[in-house]
């Protein structure tokens, strides 16, 4: 189910792999499977892409960075076939995806001649569009009364939902805030009036997409099949500047 109106649906670039995380969903919707069960495994395969890298297996990295993505849209749709939201689920899976972001670039310094510098900046580069993009997101969900575990300012502890412990919620929300609050910051900053501007037009919302956590890996994939390597830190830190190019925008007509 989308979480928007049809008339504000936009092609999200870094979506690609919601088909195939749908039918995931619906296979295991009568199962004992869990939404928190398909993040371990997003995880996992997660793991088993660095090592493909490391080991200089670029096809199989390709594959399970895709397999990963999939895997990441398929335990939201998991939670909202079985109507079962979680802070638990949604705080474990951003926490998840940072480390594994900078496990990725980390790989990627370690198979080429990039300095660690550059990694780091690519890695902040890299968090910041992907913030950009929720922030942009959750605002036009939050407005068609959309997911309701996703806030668009992530600053107090939630109250656990029904079926999920406070501690849990507590704990997870308190490692969010400690590995995405400067980035939730800096975009804040940087646009701070979006959530009180019209709402973005479909056009741009699928230009900005192309910040979304999907879309970077399968850009990783695909240089990493060509043989570009040494280009993806460097890529990611160039594609930055964009953030200022999309809110400049926003700001301007919208």
């Amino acid at each position: 189910m989308s979480k928007l109106p049809k008339e504000h649906q936009f092609i999200d670039l870094s979506d690609y792999g919601r088909p195939i995380a749908k039918l995931i969903a619906n296979s295991l919707k009568s199962t004992s499977f869990t939404p928190i069960h398909v993040t371990i495994a997003f995880i996992i395969s997660g793991f088993v892409a660095i090592y493909c890298i490391i080991m200089g297996y670029y096809w199989s990295a390709a594959f399970f960075l895709i397999f990963k993505s999939i895997l990441d849209a398929a335990d939201g749709e998991l939670a909202r076939v079985k109507q079962k939201p979680s802070y638990t689920g949604r705080y474990l899976d951003s926490v998840a995806d940072i480390i594994l972001n900078s496990l990725f670039l980390i790989a990627i310094w370690y198979i080429t001649n990039i300095s660690i510098w550059l990694c780091l900046l690519a890695f902040l580069g890299l968090q910041l569009q992907g913030t950009l993009y929720n922030y942009y997101y959750v605002i036009l969900r939050n407005r068609f009364d959309g997911d309701t575990t996703s806030r668009v300012f992530e600053d107090k502890t939630p109250v656990a939902l029904e079926g999920e412990k406070q501690q849990h919620v507590t704990i997870l929300f308190g490692l969010y805030r400690l590995l995405y609050g400067l980035f939730d910051e800096v975009i804040y900053s940087i646009d701070r009036n979006a959530d009180k501007g019209r709402i973005l037009p479909n056009w741009l919302m699928t230009s900005v997409s192309t910040f979304g956590l999907g879309f970077q890996l399968l850009v990783i994939a695909i240089l990493l099949v060509l043989g570009l390597k040494a280009i993806i830190i460097p890529f990611f830190l160039l594609y930055t500047f964009m953030i200022f190019v999309f809110v400049g925008i926003r700001k301007m007509f919208y």
